[in-house]
């Protein structure tokens, strides 16, 4: 998932221009870019369109964010969209496992109630300070739970935490990362509201990618290329780790648990790093 390209559930005639195009995953607000007064339009135009033929046999994650589960919006949100066509439910505002399980209780009823195999996984947003404070718990919450998702706008803006500075930038997505890490589950970086500022989107984008997230989110989709170009393995790093791999065997058949590649000490780590390039990559 190197690209995660928000679509804004209030306009559905982007929605089938978007799964043309080049976001390996469309993630439908129905959360903060709409308003009020026509989130109930704007649920009813998402489900039926994650519903469809078209999104159903597209080769994309498709991917809802509800509104908070303490709105008036949320239950109707969560039954409209848990169809088959979901891969992820995107949920903004989770401070703790607890407050998790009960929104995976909730799914589980609805599922119940129509049949449903409960295949939808939670990608779960980390954008306060206390769901910081609370990522590892909530990372490690339930087996549904696929990917956190940083959330720097909500998590910085109210407190007045410069996005500008780098370091605090940086030890967001470290805290976020190594929570993620913990629990087996994935990291992916923040959207990017600046749309002209080419350059800060890719720095963030390059110090996530540093840091292990496997994509960023877009808020235009003049922003999905890039994120694809800088999450996508170069064709050095595949060929280094299919060198890995390789002299794995070899050092393997000779009984020896670490081994030098291009003058470099190789042992367990470093061969699961390029196991799971090669398999990013495949």
């Amino acid at each position: 998932m190197r690209s995660k390209l928000f679509v804004p559930g209030g306009r559905p005639e982007l929605f089938a221009k978007a799964l043309a195009g080049p976001a390996d995953a469309l993630s439908f607000d129905l959360e903060d870019s709409v308003p009020a007064a026509v989130k109930a339009g704007a649920r009813a135009d998402v489900a039926a369109f994650v519903a469809s033929n078209a999104v159903r046999s597209a080769a994309k994650a498709i991917i809802v964010r509800v509104n908070a589960p303490d709105t008036e919006w949320f239950e109707d949100d969560l039954a409209a969209v848990l169809t088959p066509g979901l891969t992820l439910l995107n949920v903004p505002k989770v401070e703790s496992p607890e407050a998790l399980l009960a929104v995976i209780a909730m799914m589980e009823h609805v599922e119940a109630e129509r049949g449903l195999d409960g295949s939808v996984g939670l990608l779960v947003n980390i954008e306060t300070p206390r769901a910081l404070d609370q990522a590892a718990a909530i990372a490690a919450a339930h087996p549904r739970v696929a990917g956190l998702q940083l959330g720097l706008a909500d998590l910085f803006e109210p407190h007045g935490i410069d996005r500008g500075d780098v370091a605090a930038v940086h030890a967001a997505m470290f805290a976020v990362k190594i929570a993620s890490a913990a629990a087996g589950v994935f990291a992916i970086d923040a959207a990017f509201a600046a749309i002209d500022d080419v350059a800060g989107y890719e720095a963030e984008a390059r110090m996530a990618r540093r840091l292990g997230f496997v994509g960023k989110s877009c808020v235009h989709p003049r922003q999905v290329a890039l994120a694809n170009e800088v999450f996508a393995p170069s064709s050095g790093e595949i060929a280094l780790a299919r060198r890995i791999v390789a002299a794995s065997v070899e050092a393997g058949r000779a009984g020896h648990g670490a081994f030098v590649v291009d003058g470099r000490m190789i042992d367990l780590p470093f061969l699961k790093r390029a196991q799971a390039l090669l398999a990013s990559a495949g």
